[in-house]
């Protein structure tokens, strides 16, 4: 599954650069998740690292965008192609 940021978010910043696929960016109102860019950093790291280090906890795992690991691994294999 992609991840998503649920309305709790502060807009603290501190996830988006976290990110290794670009996948955060800031919203109208909270920062997004682009779930064709979100791999739960599968393939970067073992643990998704915008979870890690958000403070108040407002990002779980997106129910509208269901994916498996193999699919997530598929994604970042993709995403990182041309590097």
């Amino acid at each position: 599954m992609a991840l998503m940021i649920t309305d709790e978010c502060i807009n603290c910043d501190v996830c988006e650069p976290e990110c290794p696929n670009d996948a955060i960016s800031p919203g109208e109102e909270i920062y997004e998740i682009n779930p064709d860019l979100c791999t739960e950093c599968v393939g970067h790291f073992d643990t998704s690292q915008c979870v890690e280090v958000c403070p108040v906890d407002c990002i779980p795992l997106d129910p509208d965008h269901d994916e498996s690991n193999d699919e997530l691994l598929a994604k970042y294999q993709r995403l990182t192609a041309s590097d």
